[in-house]
């Protein structure tokens, strides 16, 4: 073998032995990225490392605390001096995939109010779970056929002030179940969804039998004698069959400025049909910065089967179903996790 053959030969091995060091084996996602990013070496890059697990589920939760406050140290004009808190969580967990979308939510409200020389009185009490399953066989529709479950009720006794003896609601006493099949639709730019029902089973519950036999929330109420002797206690609960439609949007109208809009309206079939039950929620969440918001907003509800008791003169007046309106302003500490 000549000079020059062996020298070839040589030649050739080394540029082999050179141009396979010139390869990379990632076996990680950060040398993956890294060489993306210098993207000094596109085209004899070897990936042995899986991709990583596709997730369907998403969450989004919101815990916060509201404080408002005012007082008074010998003030001429004269005033109370009060403070009031909030808490409150609202916490959201979302399957979705390109045919099936299945969301479910927490919503927690809890309020206290204490004014010099008043007792502690609750401001605002509130439990909520909304379930919603949805199915398509179109993946490119933004309609589902889809099944609702929602449940409603508080956490402690509710008084009509200043009367702190015989509480007007308790834990359970309301409660409301709603559960029904029908059809939704999403428009994912607004986070809109609006849901239509025409098979919805509403079912009241007073678990406290006093409440009950008065007759609150709609239940039936108890019988008596000529004598006021009880003949038979009142009923529980009440069911209902209806229409249910609801609708939701969040969208951020101005810089750091979010609106969440919800609206339920439900109508039984059976019991003066076309009489409508409204539960609207508008709320304007200000973004101060990563932690500090303010809100702003209101809550309204009728509910034929809801009557507004006030006491005029030490005695009780039943005005009947009224439109209940509860306004909201307040700043404090918020977190999402």
């Amino acid at each position: 073998m000549t000079f020059f053959s062996k020298f070839f030969i040589a030649l050739f091995l080394l540029l082999s032995v050179c141009g396979f060091s010139q390869i990379k084996i990632i076996t990680s996602k950060a040398d993956t990225t890294a060489t993306t990013k210098t993207n000094k070496e596109p085209s004899n890059v070897i990936i042995t490392a899986k991709p990583d697990t596709i997730t369907y589920w998403k969450h989004k939760n919101v815990a916060g605390i509201d404080i408002s406050e005012i007082a008074f140290v010998n003030w001429s004009a004269g005033g109370t001096s009060a403070i009031t808190g909030l808490i409150r969580g609202d916490f959201k967990y979302e399957y979705k995939d390109d045919y099936q979308v299945w969301s479910n939510e927490m919503f927690i409200r809890y309020g206290l109010n204490k004014q010099e020389g008043i007792e502690l009185r609750k401001t605002d009490d509130a439990f909520k779970l909304n379930s919603t399953y949805g199915l398509r066989t179109n993946p490119r529709s933004n309609w589902y056929h889809s099944a609702k479950f929602n449940f409603n009720t508080q956490f402690t006794n509710g008084y009509s002030y200043p009367n702190t003896e015989n509480p007007i609601s308790k834990p359970f006493a309301p409660a409301y179940a709603f559960l029904g099949i029908g059809s939704e639709y999403f428009y994912k730019p607004y986070n809109f969804n609006m849901y239509l029902s025409p098979l919805t089973l509403k079912s009241t519950m007073v678990l406290d039998q006093t409440l009950a036999n008065a007759g609150a929330y709609g239940v039936k109420k108890a019988v008596y004698d000529e004598q006021g002797n009880l003949i038979a206690e009142g009923e529980k609960s009440k069911t209902e069959l209806g229409i249910l439609i609801t609708s939701s949007f969040e969208k951020e109208i101005f810089t750091n400025i979010v609106l969440k809009n919800r609206l339920t309206l439900y109508t039984d079939y059976l019991h003066n049909f076309g009489n409508i039950d409204v539960d609207w929620q508008c709320y304007s969440f200000l973004k101060v910065n990563e932690y500090v918001k303010a809100n702003v907003g209101f809550n309204l509800v009728y509910d034929e089967d809801i009557d507004v008791i006030k006491e005029e003169n030490g005695v009780k007046v039943n005005k009947g179903s009224k439109v209940q309106l509860k306004q909201v302003l307040g700043i404090g500490v918020e977190y999402a996790f």
